[in-house]
């Protein structure tokens, strides 16, 4: 408007001017005042709507800054005086500011700060048409105090809207004084007690028999009922008859989305081939016993109780030995055997640091084998057996078949990628790989009393019989360390096993994860596209491997089963059953395609989930099972001991000596109550 009507006024003035008509003269005349007027009322509102921008900046500081004082002193008295003192710090001075508490605004039950700041321009070239001295410039600004809802986030949740939505019968109990317990449908007390905060049943009814609700409040949309001699119950003034809304917090959780849409996947195993033993021409059988005869390829190497070959590229046949010799290769060899490797009993064979190459079997005899550091490469044709010790230094190990290890007998190899067909630990063996990727394309089979322990790297696991990618007999042991981790198959565990899982984003397991003895589950995500069971137990952590020195499960003294900073993604249920106790604590945040902040564990299941037999659970962390009923049963006990844990299921039953509890003030978003938080709503 500054631009507009000064450059119409010119040149209507200039029109006027040129025109030297009476008649046009006179319109002139009695027309300036009005243009006059036109062009001074412009200017004033242009005016006007600066002063409009600078009251509504010093009506919104205000506003906040009055919706503040009135949370810290609950007193309308403290309004007026800190609105207007934030007016005059915006540069206002002589402004008429008012400050009220408007219920109900911007929604019901909320209330806000209402401030209005009232100002007075002066009319200056407007006046010349009658326009006053003076007009007004309001604006108003609300500043909403969302307060905490009248009752507290719920630990226990029921998304069910049936009338047994949460049920306690028996000798049980649901203990959490920190948090609410709720439930959509209605909350059944037909056994011990009840404690929490706040009981809540958002569209049904509470019901109390015999036992104790402590609360100190009651929500019920339908109707309390309680026998009039029992006394155990929250006074009437503490009974709210209302509906209340209660929702699923995670249920547009778009990393928990995603994580669900991972479910059945794993990676694929690379075939393994045979190695090309045919690169070099004129190969001989290499017969090495105590009597070499003068054709003997080895003869010039003869030392009267052994052999000790030198460096050198060998072409063999077929390697075969007499019993209770001393053979050498020189390090720097590189050995092709062709029709496989025999050697005799009581035999000590040191390879020294060479690559070996090996088609049609290889049996290390009964006092096993050194190989240095180097490739060692067996592909498929006749057995392949480690008798009695057998070490190996670093590098690559291909062997195409399972590899077997009996009762006492030992593997013991260095730095490297493994790549095996298949393990197969007898009872009493053992083995150790160190750092590098560990393969088995047919799984992993170990008997009691056997150990196998590998270091970081990434695990790439196949399926052997009857699906199984890991089966534990009873006091057998796998110890796995750091890395990627991919199992296409059940996991299976006897009572009295030990499992260790390494650290990684995400590991994936095509199949079921069935836990009888004790695991220790390293920090990530676990997707596991079947069911998880816990069963018996029986042996506690910590344990040190006599292997490889290291200490697993430090962390969850006493405990069969523990994993920290860990999330349970399952297509399946979740079963705790067995004398097995459990701690496992859900991640504080999210990691990029790993494990999701204050989740512990989630499933999609319509089956129940049954937790029973005198399971002992420690829970830290969010257990999501939205669509299934959870029974707790038969002495299990499924506690928070100090931390976080809410459970949310679609229905919720503690009966016999079950008991469930949580110290859990509050849950991962928005359960229906409101958080404390002072903004702008117009």
């Amino acid at each position: 408007m500054q631009k507009i009507f000064p450059h119409f006024f010119s040149q209507l003035s200039l029109s006027l001017f040129r025109h030297k008509g009476g008649g046009v003269g006179v319109i002139a005349g009695l027309s300036l005042p009005v243009v006059l007027g036109a062009a001074g009322l412009a200017f004033d509102i242009n005016r006007g709507l600066e002063q409009q921008a600078a009251n509504q900046r010093a009506a919104d500081m205000a506003a906040l800054g009055a919706a503040m004082a009135f949370k810290a002193n609950s007193s309308e008295a403290v309004l007026e005086p800190t609105a207007k003192d934030i007016v005059r710090a915006n540069g206002i001075a002589g402004a008429t500011v008012r400050a009220t508490v408007h219920d109900d605004f911007p929604s019901a039950g909320d209330q806000s700060v209402r401030v209005t700041v009232t100002t007075q321009a002066p009319y200056t070239l407007a006046k010349v048409v009658g326009m006053g001295d003076r007009f007004s410039v309001q604006t108003q600004s609300f500043a909403s105090l969302t307060t905490q809802a009248p009752y507290a986030p719920p630990c226990f949740l029921a998304l069910s809207s049936a009338s047994d939505a949460i049920t306690v019968t028996g000798g049980a109990s649901i203990d959490a004084p920190d948090c609410s317990i709720a439930a959509v449908g209605s909350v059944q007390n037909k056994g011990q007690l009840i404690r929490g905060h706040d009981i809540i049943s958002g569209s049904g009814d509470i019901v109390v028999d015999y036992g104790t609700l402590s609360a100190e409040s009651l929500r019920f949309a339908g109707s309390f009922s309680a026998p009039p001699w029992n006394g155990n119950v929250p006074p009437a003034d503490k009974r709210k008859n209302q509906a209340t809304e209660l929702v699923d917090p995670w249920a547009d959780n778009a990393d928990l989305a995603d994580a669900r849409s991972e479910l059945g996947n794993y990676t694929s195993i690379p075939g393994l081939s045979n190695p090309d033993t045919s690169v070099c021409s004129g190969a001989k059988d290499y017969a090495l016993d105590w009597s070499p005869n003068a054709s003997h390829p080895a003869k010039a190497y003869w030392t009267g109780s052994g052999y000790n070959l030198p460096a050198a590229t060998y072409c063999i046949k077929k390697l075969t030995t007499g019993g209770g010799l001393a053979i050498r290769f020189a390090s720097g060899s590189r050995i092709y055997v062709q029709q496989g490797v025999a050697i005799g009993g009581g035999s000590s064979v040191d390879f020294g640091d060479s690559d070996i190459f090996v088609n049609g079997g290889f049996d290390s005899g009964s006092s096993g084998v050194t190989i240095g550091n180097g490739t060692l490469w067996i592909g498929n044709g006749g057995l392949v057996k480690w008798q009695g010790t057998n070490r190996k230094g670093n590098g690559t190990v291909i062997i195409n078949q399972t590899i077997t290890l009996g009762g006492g007998q030992k593997l013991l190899m260095g730095d490297g990628s493994h790549f095996f067909g298949g393990f197969n630990l007898g009872g009493g063996g053992s083995a150790k790989m160190g750092d590098g990727d560990f393969t088995a394309v047919a799984g992993i089979f170990i008997a009691g009393g056997s150990e196998l322990a590998v270091g970081n790297g990434n695990y790439l696991i196949g399926p052997g019989s009857g699906n199984a990618a890991i089966k534990l007999s009873g006091s057998a042991i796998y110890l796995m360390g750091d890395g990627t981790f991919s199992a296409n198959g059940d996991i299976d565990t006897a009572g009295g096993s030990r499992i260790a899982f390494g650290r990684t984003r995400n590991h994936y397991i095509n199949g079921n994860l069935r836990i009888a003895g004790s695991a220790v589950f390293g920090a990530g995500r676990y997707t596991i596209a079947g069911g998880f069971t816990n069963g018996t137990g029986g042996t506690t952590w910590p344990y040190t491997s006599p292997l490889n020195g290291l200490t697993y499960g430090s962390d969850f003294s006493g405990y069969d089963m523990g994993g920290s900073d860990v999330t349970f993604i399952l297509g399946g249920t979740l079963s705790l059953a067995g004398g097995a106790k459990t701690k496992l604590v859900a991640p504080g945040d999210s990691v990029s395609g790993g494990q999701i902040g204050d989740l512990l564990i989630d499933s999609l299941t319509t089956a129940d989930t049954n937790w029973t037999g005198g399971s002992a659970n420690n829970f830290a962390g969010t257990v999501h099972l939205p669509k299934s009923l959870v029974k707790m049963a038969g002495g299990n006990t499924t506690l928070g001991h100090g931390q976080c844990f809410t459970l949310i299921a679609s229905k919720i039953a503690a009966n016999g000596g079950a008991s469930a509890g949580s110290a859990c003030p509050s849950m991962a978003g928005d359960a229906g109550g409101k958080t404390s938080s002072i903004r702008l709503v117009r």
